[in-house]
């Protein structure tokens, strides 16, 4: 779930981006997944009830004004506002120190208005200042009835963000291998790993042990409360529909309209989430595969030849960087994402056959959000924070070399990438993680959306019926999409949009398990 799993939106940008040759390569930092399950609790600290917040929380009024720059995008035009609202540091001590979190606003524009709309990009670590004015006009249809709003939760971009190495030493990571072959670069691996954890310690202080998925589901709870109400109504996509998951398990009497797309597998620890990411992408290339009319067994061993080559002699680029094994696995992931993205893949693949890694490392930059400057992005860095404070799990090396064999057997592309991750996602992390699974049990909840996406590579088409079945008998409702690429909102079928924006707009429930084709 870090590194592979995004949001939808951010993903059809870095295409774009990467389709422009505006990149030029990948940080061979964070990598991505998350896994099989053995039944999970929180361990986070007792919620505050809405009456024993202070009312210097829950009645203070928000400063509308218009939006600033953020990070490298420019600041919003037309009708978006945005704010600051006061949250308590720490949860277990609402009356303490408070952080600030940036929301922005687009109120409804039509005259039968229900309420706010809040939207999770997903990531953990995306940045809703930045992808709400993107997003906008895919939930136009929407905002008729709704303010569309976003923030950056705890930790991310300008609500605390963090940055836990520079770009310079960002692209000096990418040297080290991240699928090591001998103990120097399981060494090195490690070392690394360990020094970025270091480097978020010193940029976060004592932020990072307060940027847990339960920490932003209060969060979000006040901000419903200060946004005036009553119920919560929420669009979560990709790592967003395991924040609704938590929030619903919270404040289940507090749920309103609820829309999870692209679901997480809340079942699954950080080992099957790995596990469930390996099929979920080797089941999108062998679909892309198809669709070039090759046999998907026949092209997935002649791009698992062709990682093993890069791996003993990373590929020449036209800006003078190495394609190493890992930013060619980045630059495969990326375009997986959206069949739109499926003739870039052809053409990068079939130029690293030739002996040109230029394509799939500007693939690769796009993701990591890397510009022509050589400038970094920082998702990746929130997702590490929020992710290794939300999972408990620490596989040692020995418990991953075991789990080798059978992440090849999943995917002979993405497996052994993906199984190293298991272990250097959080080595050595400086805080303890919370719990081995989300709970999002919610009984007693009003009925909650999940749509989920048959060729999903990042959440695979799984984890719907596993929300569903974890949120209780009554509550989680599923719907499935016959389709491809992460996600399913706004992605090309109008049996999905319709049936999303019924719930959405006038609270018409579709039976469990219908199908759009």
């Amino acid at each position: 779930m870090r590194r592979f799993l995004r949001w939808t939106a951010a993903v059809a940008a870095a295409l774009l981006v990467a389709g422009c040759g505006g990149s030029s390569g990948g940080s061979g930092e964070g990598k991505g997944h998350k896994g099989e399950r053995s039944r999970g609790t929180s361990a986070a600290p007792p919620s505050a009830a809405a009456s024993d917040l202070p009312a210097s929380l829950t009645s203070q009024r928000l400063d509308w004004h218009g939006c600033k720059a953020t990070g490298d995008s420019p600041a919003p035009s037309g009708d978006w506002r945005c704010a600051t609202l006061k949250v308590p540091l720490d949860w277990s001590e609402p009356r303490g120190a408070t952080i600030g979190l940036a929301l922005i606003r687009a109120r409804a524009t039509g005259g039968s208005r229900i309420g706010s709309l809040l939207f999770n990009f997903g990531g953990p670590g995306g940045s809703g200042l930045e992808m709400m004015p993107y997003y906008a006009n895919t939930v136009a249809k929407l905002r008729e009835r709704y303010d569309l709003v976003s923030w950056d939760p705890r930790g991310v971009g300008a609500s605390e963000g963090v940055r836990c190495r520079g770009d310079r030493q960002i692209q000096a990571a990418e040297d080290v291998d991240a699928t090591p072959d001998t103990p120097r670069e399981e060494k090195a691996f490690f070392q690394d790993v360990a020094d970025f954890g270091k480097g978020c310690q010193q940029a976060a202080g004592t932020l990072l042990a307060h940027v847990s998925t339960t920490d932003t589901a209060r969060d979000m709870d006040l901000m419903r409360q200060v946004l005036g109400d009553p119920r919560m109504h929420y669009f979560g996509i990709s790592y967003g529909t395991e924040l609704g998951g938590v929030y619903a398990h919270l404040f289940p009497k507090r749920v309103g309209r609820l829309i999870l797309d692209a679901v997480v597998d809340p079942t699954a620890d950080t080992v099957g989430q790995a596990a469930n990411q390996a099929r979920g992408f080797q089941r999108a290339l062998d679909d892309y595969l198809k669709s070039t009319g090759q046999d998907p067994a026949q092209g997935t061993r002649k791009i698992a030849a062709l990682l093993k080559r890069i791996d003993a002699r990373p590929l020449p680029t036209s800006s003078g960087r190495k394609l190493t094994d890992s930013l060619a696995v980045t630059g495969i992931v990326l375009p997986l994402y959206s069949e739109s993205g499926w003739p870039r893949l052809t053409a990068a693949l079939d130029s690293a056959e030739k002996g040109d890694g230029s394509p799939l490392l500007a693939l690769a930059d796009g993701y990591d959000e890397r510009d022509s400057s050589g400038h970094y992005g920082t998702t990746s860095h929130s997702q590490r924070v929020i992710s290794c404070l939300d999972e408990r799990e620490r596989p040692t090396l020995a418990q991953t070399r075991k789990r080798l064999a059978e992440f090849e057997r999943i995917s002979p592309v993405f497996g052994d990438f993906l199984g190293w991750d298991t272990a250097g996602w959080c080595h050595d992390w400086p805080v303890p993680g919370q719990y081995t699974t989300p709970e999002v049990s919610a009984p007693g909840a009003a009925p909650i959306l999940l749509v989920g996406n048959t060729g999903d590579p990042a959440t695979p088409y799984e984890g719907a019926r596993r929300m569903a079945d974890e949120l209780g008998k009554d509550v989680g409702v599923e719907l499935t999409w016959k389709g491809e690429g992460h996600g399913s909102y706004g992605n090309g079928s109008d049996c999905v949009d319709s049936t999303v924006n019924a719930y959405l707009l006038n609270g018409t429930v579709p039976k469990d398990g219908k199908v759009c084709s």
